[in-house]
């Protein structure tokens, strides 16, 4: 049974999109504008409430550093709000356009999804970041953020409520559900008002809102992430890719989770792991790679690998390693324990480069460079809303144009069809 309070919210979201999609481009490029300026000035509140939150959590959580906000990170958003103000709209472009033989004329031109549901866990940014992406391109969002951001979530609405109203915008554009699990339920049902459900978050999340959902899924799964060092790698280039792609950001779904090596470079490995050591990254090593490190690796960081280490997201600083005979393998280990999400090579052959991105089934195919750059603010798209492993109507970072459904337009002068 549905509460008044996710009652309330349904409808006055889908209320709120008629009136959205009268409001010009300009106008909403100052609200984010003000958003932008109102979210450095709140930065002592955000972080207040913040506290809050990180204050529950054990530092050792895997989550923490994604419910972490600072200073930094906060500036950082409002960076991400001005760059998809200054992005051009993508409501009302032409896809295509045809006159038919009987003098109609068809336009097919992109519009708002309309109403957008958002489930995500401890992200507060992810609060900013849908706002302005669904804003920008015309829809209205509802957002059911975790228990575990409660506080952050909370603060980050009312301020994007307190500039939609400053504004002249109706405040229902942007809505919070209740952290409570029959929140997630009521909206996993909520048909009838919803038009697009997008789930960030966990793999046991995502699997849970695709096999409970009423409402059309865009998949954000998770980012079981592979880098293969091929036996024509370059030594030098492959140190700094694999550590910054392991340890730039641990908690993030871009981050390195498998080392996939050729055996026959398995000598260059202590090397190609030295880095590591500094941020003290545990290792799972299958049996050549153990025995490659075990001289010069510390040994409370180095454990043998289990299948259990293989397919798996760490989101810390852990990560296995498999030693593999060719490219084919390299492919097949990555098709039996990758999530589609981002795979790099290092390699200087060409041939095998190319055979690696033809073949391996993955929204990002990296080539000599790291995998962290799977991000929408990286690609160019000012922010994301996640990044899709599907392969219907979106993949890879998804940001204003994912945002977008499509219509025909029929202009006649009073053809009837016989």
């Amino acid at each position: 049974m549905m509460s008044s309070i996710q009652q309330n919210i349904f409808t006055s979201s889908v209320k709120a999109v008629n009136k959205l999609n009268l409001v010009d481009i300009d106008k909403i490029n100052q609200v984010l504008e003000v958003l932008a300026k109102e979210t450095e000035n709140s930065i002592p509140y955000i972080l207040s409430e913040n506290k809050k939150d990180i204050q529950r959590m054990s530092t050792s959580d895997p989550k923490f550093d994604r419910l972490l906000l600072t200073e930094e990170r906060i500036q950082d958003i409002a960076k991400d709000i001005r760059k998809v103000a200054s992005l051009p709209s993508p409501v009302g472009k032409i896809i295509s356009e045809k006159i038919l033989s009987n003098g109609l004329k068809l336009s097919k031109i992109t519009v708002p999804f309309g109403v957008i549901g958002i489930i995500y866990e401890a992200r507060p940014n992810v609060s900013f970041d849908v706002f302005s992406l669904c804003l920008k391109s015309g829809n209205v969002c509802i957002l059911k953020g975790g228990s575990d951001a409660f506080f952050s979530n909370t603060a980050i609405v009312s301020i994007i409520k307190r500039v939609l109203l400053q504004e002249g915008l109706n405040p229902d554009i942007c809505n919070l559900l209740p952290a409570d699990r029959s929140s997630t339920l009521q909206l996993l049902n909520a048909s009838n008002y919803i038009d697009l459900l997008i789930p960030r978050g966990s793999k046991e999340l995502i699997n849970f809102v695709r096999e409970n959902s009423k409402i059309p899924v865009i998949e954000t799964g998770a980012g079981v992430c592979h880098t293969y060092f091929h036996l024509e790698g370059n030594l030098e280039i492959g140190k700094e890719i694999i550590f910054n792609a392991k340890t730039r950001k641990v908690s993030v779904c871009n981050s390195l989770d498998c080392l996939l090596i050729d055996k026959e470079r398995i000598q260059d490995l202590p090397d190609l792991c030295k880095k590591l050591i500094e941020k003290k990254v545990v290792i799972y090593a299958d049996e050549p790679a153990y025995a490659q490190l075990e001289n010069s690796y510390p040994s409370n960081l180095l454990h043998k690998a289990t299948s259990a280490n293989y397919g798996m997201e760490f989101l810390d600083y852990k990560m296995s390693i498999k030693t593999v005979n060719s490219i084919k393998e390299a492919i097949e280990h990555i098709a039996n324990y990758g999530s589609k999400h981002s795979e790099a090579i290092i390699s200087e052959n060409k041939s095998c480069i190319k055979i690696f991105e033809k073949l391996v089934d993955a929204a990002c195919i990296y080539v000599n460079t790291s995998t962290a750059f799977t991000d929408g603010a990286q690609f160019g798209m000012g922010a994301e809303i996640g990044i899709s492993t599907q392969k219907m109507h979106a993949r890879g970072p998804m940001a204003l144009d994912e945002l977008c459904s499509y219509k025909w337009i029929v202009e006649g002068n009073g053809q009837i069809r016989p």
